[in-house]
């Protein structure tokens, strides 16, 4: 079992825009197969399959990776914990973008009735 490194001992993420395995690999320093294994458990990483079923992960992707690494090496969750942290993460986050976008229109509704009146 690999030991639990901080994501700041981590290398940095170049600016590249796809990463193989290997190079994703190296860079969350996660075994290839374990890379493979956290796709079928985690619906939201799904790298691009290119010609010969070959993995190209994004920037957002090796993000990802990380975050699940850290839960699951450093925080102790279990894959299942990790992927309900994960999605509540999600859930939040839409809830904040949905409440702003509404606040939003509410000024620009605002506003154009204020157009109308004049």
């Amino acid at each position: 079992m690999l030991e639990a490194l901080n994501n700041n001992e981590l290398p940095v993420i170049s600016g590249k825009r796809y990463f193989t395995i290997g190079e994703v690999s190296d860079l969350c320093d996660v075994k290839p197969h374990v890379l493979r294994y956290w796709e079928q458990e985690f619906p939201k990483l799904k790298p691009v399959k290119r010609r010969g079923n070959r993995r190209y992960y994004q920037r957002q992707d090796v993000i990802m990776i990380r975050q699940i690494r850290s839960l699951l090496y450093e925080h102790g969750y279990t894959i299942g914990g990790a992927r309900q942290k994960l999605e509540g993460d999600e859930s939040k986050e839409d809830v904040t973008r949905s409440h702003q976008i509404i606040a939003q229109l509410g000024t620009e509704l605002e506003e154009v009735l204020d157009i109308l009146k004049n």
